[in-house]
């Protein structure tokens, strides 16, 4: 997301391939799958194939590792804790909220993007008859500090009480530096916590100890940079670095998860060795 509230071409070039990926492994709804999408699909085939041969895991491999398990944690929150509010930012052309209404019809359902993303999600939405009282795109900037795109006004004006809400950020973290960053989940934290009982769920991918896969992934880095003009950022080493940065952010707790152990318990790709992604879960 950039500081100018209506430009969102840059990540929207991720968010396009991400929602491709969700489309081919049967995970989205064809009225999110876009031509561009398709053809960024299939131009990084070749790099992904290579990827997984050399490392043991790739992109697709990460995305679908948190994707999944993201989706565990939010039928967890609304079946054990009862919550009937979801935030999704950063949507993109996340299947998610189609997905949770088909299996949640009660749930209030919230997806929220720059406003050029969130205006072409919402007219494919629309199409559907899918958009309403309960499912619900709406514009924000997380590095808005005023204004109506402001993360705390969106807040309080689609979800018009004090009950908690599960907020998601997936795909979106690492374009930002981790001072950057760090600004948005206490701002968040503190927003959440006049929500007792509120979840947020997100993935970090951590920066790998081989020298030869660090130097691979920060080149890569370097070039998504480039395209999304954001400055592409691994934040973590270890589980326990991010537990306690996430602490220090104003959250009451942080649980890691890492893909491993949901290997056979979830219909998740494995990976080859460690896998370079986790899942934040932070609560208030």
């Amino acid at each position: 997301m950039s500081r100018k509230p209506t430009d969102s071409s840059g990540i929207s070039f991720t968010a396009l391939y991400t929602g491709a990926v969700w489309h081919r492994y049967g995970l989205s709804d064809d009225i999110l799958a876009t031509e561009k999408g398709r053809w960024l699909y299939r131009l990084m085939t070749p790099f992904e194939a290579a990827s997984k041969a050399a490392i043991g895991g790739n992109i697709r491999t990460f995305l679908l590792q948190r994707h999944l398990i993201i989706e565990h944690l939010i039928d967890q929150a609304i079946k054990e804790k009862g919550i009937t509010q979801v935030l999704e930012i950063a949507c993109g052309m996340s299947p998610r909220g189609i997905r949770l209404r088909q299996k949640h019809p009660l749930l209030h359902m919230v997806e929220a993007d720059l406003p050029d993303m969130a205006a072409r999600k919402a007219l494919r939405l629309m199409a559907t008859g899918r958009l309403g009282d309960h499912h619900q795109v709406t514009p924000i900037d997380i590095l808005a500090d005023h204004g109506e795109y402001q993360l705390e006004k969106v807040i309080d004006r689609v979800f018009e009480n004090n009950e908690p809400v599960i907020i998601v950020t997936e795909g979106l973290t690492s374009y930002f530096s981790l001072e950057t960053i760090t600004v948005f989940w206490r701002r968040l934290s503190s927003a959440m916590g006049k929500r007792p009982g509120s979840v947020y769920l997100s993935e970090s991918y951590y920066q790998p100890s081989q020298p030869v896969l660090n130097t691979t992934l920060k080149a890569l880095g370097g070039v998504l940079g480039a395209i999304t003009r954001s400055e592409v950022s691994f934040h973590f080493r270890t589980d326990a670095q991010a537990r306690e940065h996430f602490l220090s952010c104003g959250f009451a707790s942080a649980t890691v998860h890492d893909p491993r152990s949901w290997y056979g318990i979830l219909p998740i790709p494995e990976s080859r060795g460690e896998p370079m992604v986790r899942v934040i879960e932070a609560g208030c």
